[in-house]
């Protein structure tokens, strides 16, 4: 009786131990721990060097920026000066009759930009005629060169020899000329040098004044 007793109170024992034992948290084994442990690491690890591994591709996808070049401004285009206008006017000059026994006067138009182109164009009348009864005097008398200043007209000549002309011939040269020269109201006098030089006469006739004025010419 004893004996059942005591086997009865062992085997209670024994399902207090036993279930006590349930009621405990199993704790995870270490090696499911360090796999655990492993992978967050891993998985941290791997995201890293996702984004590293972006950004080096990144960076060598695009080539690094160079420096842009200013574009050279090309220079600005020059203007070019618009050239004055033509003017032009209507003179009186003078020719002799083909006898040479008088002066001829006779009406021509002349263009020009300045005073000196006007007086040379005035000058280039002399030289030519298309009309019989009008011999020009001067023409083969060649103008070298014409300068305007202050009011006085400054005329170079050369005079070659087959442009000689007789004592009347001459007379009615320069009175052609000077008569011609000032008709515009603005030339006071007229100096006529022979190649760069004051000559006594155009043709050994006729003495040259230096210079011609109204007074001096019967104007």
């Amino acid at each position: 009786m004893n004996k059942k007793l005591t086997y009865a109170g062992i085997a209670a024992l024994l399902l207090l131990v036993i279930s006590g034992c349930g009621d405990k948290p199993t704790a995870a084994p270490a090696n499911e721990q360090g796999q655990d442990s492993t992978t967050v690491v891993n998985g941290a690890g791997s995201n890293e060097g996702g984004e590293g591994a972006t950004a080096t591709a990144t960076a060598t996808a695009s080539p690094s920026a160079q420096p842009t070049e200013e574009p050279t401004a090309s220079p600005a285009a020059t203007e070019q000066p618009t050239a004055p206008a033509k003017q032009s006017k209507s003179i009186s000059v003078y020719y002799t009759d083909p006898q040479q026994m008088k002066l001829v006067p006779a009406k021509t138009d002349i263009s020009y930009t300045n005073d000196v182109e006007k007086y040379s164009e005035a000058y280039k009348s002399l030289q030519s005629s298309s009309n019989s009864d009008q011999v020009p005097l001067w023409g083969g008398i060649e103008l070298k060169s014409l300068k305007f200043t202050d009011g006085q007209i400054i005329m170079d000549i050369h005079k070659p020899d087959e442009a000689q002309l007789g004592a009347g011939g001459e007379a009615f040269a320069i009175s052609a000329l000077v008569q011609t020269l000032f008709q515009f109201e603005e030339v006071k006098s007229i100096e006529v040098l022979v190649d760069g030089e004051q000559a006594e006469s155009l043709m050994g006739h006729v003495d040259l004044e230096h210079p011609f004025t109204r007074e001096n010419s019967g104007l």
